[in-house]
């Protein structure tokens, strides 16, 4: 009874500091700090799970944390930045899957029916089914987000004919398997297996289906959407199992989760039901085609790119994933350090999908010491375009697009994007003329004054940084 007592207390300490984490996370400067909150609680959580609730097969448990750990000290010390956005998906599908067996493994425990009864047992079915079900979406759905983002699969959206009556067709077929699961569950024995198995063979191929129809510019609300439907799936697994700290946490990363992509949709002017039916690259619009020139383009190379730059008062740097794919993060740093030197306003502008991953570029910056009080989001530093001297883009190319502003009906039509080329000069850093992730053509690239410095990344900033 004692113990029970210390568990209680040390639930509400680990909830607190989530909560915590989730604030300090909200902001740059504080993040570090945040996600030190975030290690401590799932600390404190793990250790009273372990000793408060675990009362046998401690040999099995411990060999499965130091296997899960090591994993996760591996990954954490192997993966490089670029490939976070995957890792994130790939540890989203994890937790789909871990949800889908605590779920089965409740269902099929022998001592079931003896514990619950009448509505209890009716309600604690409901739980079980819906932890099933969101676990098994979230986890087929994150391993094709897997694949898209570290590019084993096309980011091209695949869309099949009828899927939104697809679609309703099967939330009606798990609906109905709902009933019958709920209806034979209180028969024991196996009783009710059979629409279990059912409705977890559809939810996989549901994730499959929502993942694939999504356009490659939209991955980066996918990410945070699965995100939050791994939170619902631990929070479902918390009725189920009857703990509360899981049932809280789930729900803060549920809700969370599902606030950001709410956020970046707003950002990118679309409704988020319309990224979950398609998104970004399913219309044909007036778009030219990937392949088609619009002009003649006007390299430039990096020592002309330094003298622009020794000339500027007011330069812009944008981001992209070019940047991360360079890894060319620090030597941004270096240019940005000797051009604040000469007395020049640096400042970089980030739009909301730059990258792969919520927050990809700010964690890439972050990464090289970049001072946050320069780092300015797209509807901070948008009007201030007219009055810049030189915007760099580094590997970018929907979040700068025109066409998204001047193509209404095209495949990235009505996204709010950085409007560079309101300013004296923009230069593009691009290894050659091929397409963004929503495999677009870019007009920024043909206009009279906008300079194209191929090559890698990198490379060319080393040379820009030598002749400054």
């Amino acid at each position: 009874m004692e113990f029970n007592g210390i568990l209680v207390v040390s639930y509400i300490i680990a909830t607190i500091l989530f909560i915590l984490a989730l604030g300090g996370l909200s902001n740059q400067e504080t993040a570090r700090r945040g996600n030190w909150y975030g290690i401590v609680g799932m600390g404190i959580a793990l250790a009273a799970t372990i000793w408060g609730i675990v009362t046998q097969a401690y040999v099995e448990l411990i060999v499965a944390l130091l296997v899960g750990g090591t994993v996760g000290i591996i990954a954490a010390r192997r993966v490089q930045m670029t490939q976070m956005p995957e890792l994130v998906a790939i540890l989203h599908s994890l937790v789909g899957l871990a949800a889908v067996a605590v779920g089965f493994a409740n269902f099929m425990d022998p001592g079931r029916l003896m514990h619950y009864s009448g509505i209890d047992l009716t309600i604690h079915d409901i739980e079980t089914y819906l932890g099933i079900l969101i676990g098994a979406v979230t986890f087929s759905g994150s391993v094709i987000a897997f694949g898209k983002l570290s590019g084993r699969i096309g980011g091209k959206p695949l869309i099949l004919p009828a899927r939104h009556w697809l679609n309703l067709i099967l939330l009606l077929v798990v609906i109905y398997f709902g009933y019958q699961f709920v209806v034979q569950s209180p028969l024991g024995g196996n009783a009710g297996t059979m629409p279990l198995i059912v409705m977890t063979a559809l939810a996989l191929l549901f994730g499959v289906h929502m993942v694939m129809a999504i356009g490659g510019a939209d991955m980066p609300v996918v990410v945070s959407m699965l995100n939050s439907y791994s939170g619902w799936a631990a929070s479902a697994t918390g009725f189920m199992l009857g703990n509360d700290l899981l049932i809280v946490t789930g729900a803060l990363v549920g809700s969370s989760g599902a606030i950001l992509s709410y956020i970046m949709c707003r950002a990118m002017n679309r409704k988020f039901l319309a990224v979950i039916a398609g998104g970004f690259g399913t219309s044909e619009g007036t778009q030219l085609a990937a392949g088609e020139d619009q002009g003649e383009v006007q390299p430039i190379s990096p020592e002309e790119t330094a003298e622009l730059l020794k000339d500027a008062k007011e330069v812009m740097i944008i981001p992209g994933y070019g940047m991360a794919v360079a890894q060319a993060q620090h030597i941004v740093y270096e240019i940005t350090q000797a051009l604040r030197a000469k007395k020049v306003n640096v400042r970089f502008g980030i739009h909301p999908v730059a990258g792969r991953m919520p927050g990809h570029m700010n964690v890439l910056l972050a990464e090289a010491k970049v001072p946050y009080d320069i780092v300015f989001e797209m509807d901070e530093i948008n009007e201030d375009f007219p009055d810049i001297d030189v915007s760099i883009v580094i590997g970018a190319n929907d979040i700068v697009n025109p066409s998204a502003l001047t193509d209404p009906e095209g495949p990235i039509g009505g996204m709010p994007v950085l409007e560079c080329w309101k300013g004296k000069t923009t230069i593009v850093l691009k290894r050659s003329m091929a397409t963004g992730y929503a495999g677009v053509q870019n007009p920024l690239f043909f206009l009279d004054n906008t300079r194209m410095l191929f090559g890698d990344a990198k490379d060319s900033l080393d040379t820009v940084f030598k002749a400054l």
